[in-house]
Parts: C-alpha cells; sequence; structure tokens
C-alpha cells in the first residue's frame, strides 16, 4: 500500500487474504514516549477570560479524505471521503458492520483507543489535520464533542454538576455566577432546562433515559465544541424521547456542525440535511456508496444500492 497524499499511510505487509496488513499501532501513531506517558485530563489549563461565550453560528466544516481503517489485520473502511459542512446536520446510514461507527470515532480520534486499530488518510477541521503529530488529543475531543448511544451521565453528581464535569476535566474554571449561567444555558440548548430546572441538585442517574440522553448533550456543550458526533442518540428511547432529542439537534444545527450515525431512515430524512450511505459487501470493507443533499439520497438516489437501503429492500 502507497501512502495517501499527506495522510497517515499504515505501513504493511502482505498477508493472506487480499488485504495488507497494517504494522502495530504503536509503530504508527505515537508519537516519541507516548506509551510512557500517562496524559492528564487535566493538564489543559484555560483562565475565566479565555472562556469564550456560545457560538452565534457554525463556522467549522471536517473534511475525511480516503479514511482506511483496520482492525488488526482485518480491514473495515476502504478510502471513505466525506465533506461534513459547517452548520449542517450530516446523516450517516447504513447497515450495521459497515463502518459507520468506526468513521465517527476516527472523527474525533477515540478509534486510537482500540490496542489493534489503525488507519490511514487524513481528517482535516478547518484545514488543520487533527491527526498532526503535533496536535493534542485532549484538545482536538474538547472541540469535537461526541454523544454515544447509551446516555451515560455520572448517576451520582448532580444535575448542575454533570453539566459542567467536562470543564473540570479540561482544567477550566467559572466563577459561581458563571458556573450558574452556563448550567442554564446549555441545559436549555441540550432541550432540558424547563424539565430540570428547579431540581438541580438531583443525581443525574434519576433523571428518564431521554433526559439523560439530553443531559449528556447538554454536558458536551459546556466545553463549547465546534463539532457535535452522535452515535445512535436515540437508539434505546421512546418515541416522545427521540423526539425531543430529534427537536435538540434541530435548535443546535445552526451553531455546531452535527455529524450522526442512525439507523432510522426516517430520523435521518427528518433530521439532516446531508446522507452518506456506507455499504460492506461480501467480506468488503465499508465504503461510501454516495452522499448527498438528504432529500436527494431518500427521493432520487443516483445508485440502486441507495435506493433499495432507504426503501427498506435491505438492510
Amino acid at each position: 500500500m502507497d501512502a495517501y497524499q499527506g495522510g497517515y499511510a499504515a505501513p504493511v505487509d502482505a498477508y493472506q487474504g487480499g488485504y495488507a496488513a497494517p504494522a502495530p499501532w504503536e509503530q504508527q501513531y505515537q508519537p516519541a514516549g507516548y506509551a510512557d506517558r500517562v496524559i492528564d485530563l487535566t493538564d489543559t489549563y484555560v483562565d475565566l477570560d479565555e472562556y469564550s461565550p456560545a457560538p452565534v453560528a457554525a463556522a467549522t466544516q471536517i473534511d475525511a479524505r480516503s479514511i482506511s481503517a483496520w482492525f488488526g489485520t482485518h480491514k473495515v473502511l476502504d478510502r471513505v471521503s466525506l465533506h461534513m459542512p459547517a452548520g449542517t446536520v450530516t446523516a450517516l446510514i447504513g447497515p450495521s458492520g459497515c463502518g459507520k461507527s468506526t468513521f465517527l470515532r476516527i472523527l474525533n480520534r477515540m478509534h486510537e483507543l482500540i490496542p489493534s486499530a489503525a488507519l490511514a488518510g487524513e481528517v482535516l477541521l478547518n484545514g488543520e489535520d487533527i491527526y498532526d503529530a503535533t496536535r493534542r488529543v485532549t484538545e482536538t475531543r474538547k472541540r469535537i464533542g461526541m454523544v454515544f448511544q447509551k446516555p451515560n451521565p455520572f448517576p451520582a453528581m448532580t444535575i448542575g454538576d454533570n453539566v459542567v464535569a467536562g470543564l473540570k476535566l479540561n482544567g477550566m474554571r467559572v466563577s459561581k455566577s458563571d458556573r450558574d449561567a452556563l448550567i442554564e444555558e446549555c441545559l436549555t440548548r441540550g432541550g432540558l432546562w424547563n424539565e430540570v430546572k428547579d431540581r438541580l441538585d438531583t443525581p443525574g442517574g434519576s433523571l428518564s433515559g431521554g433526559q439523560q440522553q439530553r443531559l449528556c448533550i447538554a454536558r458536551s456543550l459546556a466545553v463549547r465544541p465546534e463539532v457535535l458526533l452522535m452515535d445512535e442518540p436515540c437508539s434505546a428511547l421512546d418515541p416522545t424521547s427521540t423526539r425531543r432529542v430529534e427537536e435538540t439537534i434541530g435548535a443546535l444545527a445552526s451553531e455546531v456542525t452535527i455529524v450522526i450515525v442512525t439507523h432510522n431512515m426516517q430520523q435521518a430524512n427528518r433530521v439532516s440535511q446531508q446522507c452518506a450511505f456506507f455499504l460492506a459487501e461480501q467480506g468488503t470493507p465499508g465504503l461510501i456508496v454516495e452522499s448527498g443533499a438528504t432529500q436527494q439520497i431518500f427521493n432520487s438516489p443516483r445508485d440502486p444500492r441507495t435506493a433499495d437501503y432507504v426503501n427498506g429492500r435491505f438492510g
């Protein structure tokens, strides 16, 4: 395999099965001394006067270029490229096992947390490569937030403390008055304020599943991410909670660039402006069959496989 231009090509040796096996992860991406260093999440300190207000409009785009990914010798993505415009909800759709969630984790460097994982290609945040050796992983993950499939608030921590937990992990501090204002702002943007404003001192674990997911969204917003990644955020929720999370996504879309993985075609059609259809056929790595405006993907797709999938003929 040749190096992708400007990217991170995995050193490879041929192996039986048709694909090239990447060299061990630590030989590819870990800078000198990385394996011996414990990253302290509190070592990024931001003074109060550096704490920025909520963005008026999203201004950050993200570009994936020729992304390939492996788990050990198993290749799961093959040269995937996708432009995700600022202020847009991009939905990643496709059957299970086609690499959507892996692609999402690559966008904020969570893929590398898996010891056997490797990748090639590049991810650009407003033109800057997030995998550049000089960039701090913690800074990247602060700029690109993540909401997972299962709500994961700190159950014993109060609702208010849950919202500002990310500030502590990033070494950021705010005054008491600013803290209270920030909690209200983030819970409002997360679509939860009116439901919890009179019980901010109760544990986050006391909330319903849908409320917990919106609390996690509010917690992500507190550190002012420029991009928000969502991995099937409504898959474990009831229809009412799903609707409220979708309303929250719609309200945030003008402020934060959003990328969402979903198996719900109706949801993708409702919340996104752009769709990318992933597919892995007959044991081959996942790739993007087609991407474009959501209405075009659902109403007049160019590839018959896309039409079959969005109309429920397979998957």
